[in-house]
């Protein structure tokens, strides 16, 4: 937001801290008066002083907050000259409140609903459908206004905005909002030049996103693929608002089986200490392992003693388990690379000393009871689901209860997070909401940071059971991604591509296609639910997939790239042609557009990825539209361009840099030729 565009604020600003001047001594002189204590409750005179005294430290704390809102976003504005891309829906918002309050300051924290309008533009572009709610406040005071009414008396106090062309009230009080084509021309036009989308404002916040998790000796299996990519899309959503984010990978690199991997190296590879053992399949050097351990009696013994020594820190015990995790490592880092995956390890041996200092806290403040030998915790609402924390095990180890308790304090106290985001399967959540009960209760979490968990359905095959290969066995995350880049190869040369691709080219269609496909099916269901994993749909080019949508992008590109008009054509056009959005399927992408920052900041507050899929299909559809009844470049019978609309391909250019940056924040990766 430039200086000359804050100006109005700083006025607004000035006149709301002169308003609550004038109400703090009028609530200082409603608190002043004296009210004898001996009155009856029902005094009218002293009921009347005491709801004027309510009504006035309310809108004294609602013109407060937009006072420090406003100088924070001056702040930020002097911080950082960069400019940002509003959301209309959130500006409505406050533009409405500031109406509604106005037209009926009795009604304490009135309801402000706005919505997308429908897509019949007959009734507008968004509406305010507060007034059903208000009349319904209004009659409980004992005044009969109408709905209709109601909408009347808000567009009276509706000031003027650059975002609104106008306001119709229609049906029993719905308020119908148009949106403003100066304001969709300067927003498109900033984007364009500034050839990205200006993320819009927003309280920058230290973020801790704790997400994938595999364990060490394990392979990554599709059970990982929903954490890792939904984990992966919220972190890269995060920064591109601006958020400090620590993208963490809690793997499973401490505890009993390690003892046992240990004592099986320490057999296999006897001189492990001096030659670095070859081993090439860690699961099956796991499974092996596992194996003695429940068959071998003498073998599980010294697996035991193997982990003893492993938590004493002994030298030789370290130097296998370090050799067993890099080994892992390497493995899970080939996948992150192909997935395009960027995390920080800190597994659970990172937490071991903190875990027992913490412990000795929680004693030594009695959070702890004995229960058969071990050691639990209680939250201050856990015992309704009879779940405590096992903090410390019958034989005094630690669990992962100990483990995600130590995380969330060195989260908080050692990495100062403002918000901690976990991303796990939905069978954790009783977990997590026991953890946050607890660390509450221990005074670790405050009310200060906020804790959520994202939580997940599993993956089902296409029998609608649980994701499995033909001998029962889970899918591994390697075979899945090696089969996806063979199908993707497959639907593209059944098109025809492998006949006008250059082999670079080739391969970089084919692992955007692959990939992508497998991401995209995952983002674009709600987590919540179950989905169903089938290449055949997320291979389709029709409908909502990630194929469709690189081939949607690819083609629009091309357009300016086939006009013969490159990057810096279009920086000098932006200048002397306005963007064109006089033609109804130019005006309807135009506000599709315009919608971005309002999803972005929606999926910020509930952390389903889902609406920005649909948004990016909403995106494609509506240029398609467009494309089909609005010439862009216009040819002679012979293919020679004889004439270029260059307002619509300053459109195109908006529609691309638009879909660039969801596709950036989906993690898929598109190209120039598909």
């Amino acid at each position: 937001m430039s200086s000359k565009e804050l100006e109005p604020f700083k006025k607004r600003a000035e006149l709301a801290e002169q308003e609550i001047e004038k109400l703090w001594k009028e609530f200082e002189r409603l608190k002043g008066l004296e009210i004898p204590g001996e009155c009856s409750s029902d005094n009218s005179e002293i009921l009347k002083l005491r709801q004027e005294n309510t009504k006035l430290k309310y809108r004294l704390t609602i013109l407060k907050k937009f006072v420090d809102s406003l100088r924070e976003k001056e702040k930020a504005n002097n911080e950082d000259n960069s400019p940002k891309m509003l959301s209309i829906q959130e500006e409505l918002e406050k533009i409405f409140l500031d109406g509604i309050t106005e037209a009926f300051p009795d009604i304490v924290d009135p309801p402000v609903i706005i919505s997308v309008s429908s897509k019949d533009p007959k009734f507008g572009d968004y509406q305010c459908n507060s007034a059903m709610s208000l009349s319904k406040l209004l009659s409980a005071q004992g005044k009969k206004v109408s709905p209709r009414d109601v909408a009347n008396s808000i567009v009276e106090k509706v000031k003027s905005s650059k975002f609104i062309e106008k306001l119709e009230i229609a049906g029993p009080g719905f308020i119908n909002i148009y949106l403003s084509r100066e304001y969709a021309f300067s927003a498109l036009t900033t984007l364009v030049q500034a050839g990205k989308v200006p993320p819009p404002y927003v309280e920058k916040k230290k973020i801790v996103v704790d997400f994938s998790s595999p364990n060490i000796a394990k392979e990554m299996h599709v059970g990982h693929l929903r954490s890792t990519i939904i984990g992966e899309s919220i972190s890269r959503l995060l920064e591109y608002l601006g958020h400090d984010v620590l993208r963490l990978n809690h793997v499973g690199d401490w505890g009993t089986q390690f003892g046992m991997l240990i004592a099986h190296l320490q057999d296999e590879f006897p001189n492990y200490l001096n030659v670095s053992p070859a081993i090439s399949d860690l699961q099956s050097f796991y499974k092996q392992s596992k194996k003695r351990f429940d068959e071998d009696e003498e073998f599980k013994k010294r697996a035991y003693s193997c982990v003893v020594k492993l938590q004493a820190f002994d030298p030789d015990i370290k130097k296998a388990w370090e050799m067993i995790c890099d080994v892992s490592r390497i493995e899970f880092e080939k996948l992150y690379k192909r997935l395009d995956v960027s995390i920080i390890e800190r597994g659970e041996s990172f937490y071991q000393k903190m875990m027992e200092k913490l412990v000795i806290e929680l004693e030594k403040n009695n959070f702890l009871e004995e229960d058969e030998g071990r050691k639990i915790m209680w939250g201050d609402n856990d015992k309704k689901t009879g779940i405590p924390l096992t903090v410390v095990k019958s034989d005094g180890g630690f669990t992962y209860d100990t483990s995600d308790m130590a995380c969330i304090k060195h989260r908080i106290e050692e990495e100062k997070a403002d918000w901690v985001i976990y991303v796990t399967d939905g069978g954790q959540s009783v977990h997590f909401q026991t953890i946050e009960s607890c660390a509450k209760r221990a005074g670790i979490l405050n009310n200060n940071v906020k804790m959520d968990h994202v939580p997940f359905g599993v993956v089902l095959g296409e029998d609608k059971k649980k994701f499995k290969t033909r001998s029962g066995d889970t899918v591994k995350l390697l075979d899945l991604l090696d089969e996806g880049l063979k199908r993707a190869l497959d639907k593209l040369k059944e098109k025809g591509r492998h006949q006008e691709l250059t082999d670079e080219e080739l391969k970089k269609a084919q692992e955007s296609v692959a990939y992508g496909c497998i991401k995209y099916a995952d983002l674009s269901h709600n987590r919540n639910h179950e989905y169903v994993f089938s290449f055949d749909k997320m291979l389709d080019d029709k409908g909502n997939t990630a194929v469709y949508l690189l081939y949607a992008l690819t083609r629009i590109k091309s357009i300016a790239r086939n006009a013969n008009i490159s990057r810096e054509k279009i920086i000098e056009a932006i200048e002397n042609t306005k963007i064109s959005l006089e033609h109804e399927k130019e005006w309807k992408l135009g506000k599709i557009l315009l919608r971005f920052p309002e999803i972005l900041l929606k999926i910020t507050k509930d952390l389903y990825l889902h609406p920005l899929c649909e948004y990016c299909y909403d995106v494609c559809c509506a240029f398609t539209e467009f494309y089909d009844k609005c010439y862009c470049v216009e040819k002679d019978k012979s293919g020679e361009i004889i004439k270029v609309n260059m307002g619509r391909i300053l459109l195109t250019e908006a529609t691309a840099i638009v879909l660039e940056q969801c596709f950036l924040l989906l993690g898929l990766k598109p190209v120039d030729r598909m």
